[in-house]
């Protein structure tokens, strides 16, 4: 016993930071998975993703290169019904939750939650890669994120293109969009919303930008 004990010693005299280490290993192993993620990047077409399909390929592959592929994972994006098929909400695609961030924050327990009293803010809606997205009031503006849903996650009723033709656009059209950083021109609740406070000005990356956005999208594991 006193071998050990002074072994111990001896290891934490050479290595004055082993408390720290051991502390900080052991904090990442109890927080919960990611389930939750603000994509790090577009898909290089403005809102054109290819269909839902695309969107979902593109928040799975982002979550594959941070390590959490084994998860599936869905875009939270609406479509309207067209040619015959159904719409989609956004709601009804990503499982039953919980929902957390890379740093393992609780997002939201449950999908009611998530559309009531969700915890996303600039500081919370992180990207795959555990970094956050500059907003309103930074110098690169990217707080616009593709939704094409109303506050409770639903397909916009009407004959607008509120989804850029069902995300296959990257000219013309619209989309509705959110702000990740909650922040807008006004203290309206429209401009505080994370997924529903305005209409883009088109559908292409320029478009996009042009109002603070980058063709970002909310991932969240189905299951």
């Amino acid at each position: 016993m006193k071998f050990t004990n002074r072994l111990m010693c001896a290891v934490l005299l050479a290595s004055p930071l082993a408390f720290v280490d051991v502390a900080n290993n052991a904090a990442l192993a109890q927080a919960p998975p990611m389930t939750f993620f603000l994509t790090s990047t577009g898909g290089g077409k403005g809102a054109d993703f290819g269909g839902l399909a695309g969107a979902d390929k593109h928040c799975q592959t982002l979550a594959a290169a941070a390590g959490a592929s084994a998860r599936t994972w869905r875009a939270y994006l609406s479509t309207t019904a067209t040619n015959g098929g159904k719409a989609t909400n956004a709601r009804d695609r990503i499982g039953a939750g919980p929902w957390h961030n890379a740093k393992g924050v609780l997002i939201a327990n449950n999908v009611d939650e998530l559309h009531k009293s969700n915890a996303i803010t600039k500081q919370t809606a992180l990207t795959e890669k555990g970094e956050g997205i500059p907003g309103r009031g930074d110098s690169v503006n990217q707080h616009d994120v593709l939704t094409g849903s109303t506050p409770e996650g639903r397909v916009i009723e009407g004959s607008a293109d509120t989804t850029c033709g069902n995300w296959t656009k990257s000219g013309d059209g619209a989309a509705m969009v959110g702000h990740h950083d909650r922040m807008g021109l006004n203290e309206e609740p429209p401009a505080k919303s994370w997924n529903a406070s305005h209409l883009s000005r088109g559908c292409s990356p320029d478009n996009l930008k042009s109002s603070g956005g980058a063709g970002l999208l909310y991932c969240f594991a189905e299951k």
